[in-house]
């Protein structure tokens, strides 16, 4: 039990993160900025090392990465929450791009409990890019009030970081975590072992 106490206190100071950068939005408003800046970098940070600290200490089970995956919904969304507190008109103006992700995200979770009865927790390759380009997308919001290219960017390459989720879900024999692309859960299906890259798990 030991050696998962760096990983879930990981995971665990990203999930305090996202109530305290609400509150901070909430409270000191655009004042809150470089906080709330500097508190998602951290998030980012303890997402990567969370997982790679389990893979070399051999405690990546399905219950880690699982808390892992809902806890890294639930920072994203407070980040977004908290965009909307601070300039409400920059995330009218993308509503519908917003809505758009939102529905896709609501997808994988509705496809996946309906054929596994379980969320998904994929952990796929193009999944780690748009949480890239999420991160470059809100410190353009945030921190220079700006939507932009890298917005857009973000909602492209989250539209289709979704749609191979979906695609990976659905060929998936059985549920599994950690598939790095609707490739990969082909293979799987064809009874073929898969390599993953070791940041896949992070």
């Amino acid at each position: 039990m030991k050696t998962l106490n760096i990983p879930v206190s990981l995971i665990l100071f990203r999930f305090i993160l996202s109530p305290i950068i609400i509150l901070l939005a909430i409270l000191l408003k655009e004042k809150s900025n470089l906080i709330i800046i500097t508190l998602m970098y951290l998030g980012l940070v303890s997402d990567i090392l969370d997982g790679i600290i389990a893979r070399k200490q051999g405690v990546s089970t399905e219950k880690l990465r699982r808390l892992d995956s809902q806890t890294d919904m639930i920072f994203w969304l407070s980040i977004g929450f908290s965009s909307y507190i601070l300039y409400p008109e920059l995330i009218r103006d993308n509503s519908y791009a917003i809505w758009a992700i939102l529905v896709m995200e609501a997808m994988c979770y509705v496809i996946s409990f309906l054929k596994f009865g379980k969320e998904t927790c994929t952990h796929a390759f193009l999944s780690k890019i748009w949480g890239l380009t999420l991160l470059i997308a809100f410190t353009s919001l945030i921190g220079f009030q700006q939507a932009g290219f890298p917005f857009y960017l973000a909602i492209v390459i989250g539209l289709i970081a979704h749609i191979d989720v979906i695609l990976i879900i659905l060929i998936l024999p059985k549920w599994t975590h950690d598939i790095p692309s609707s490739y990969h859960a082909y293979l799987l299906r064809k009874g073929k072992k898969i390599t993953k890259h070791k940041l896949l798990n992070s």
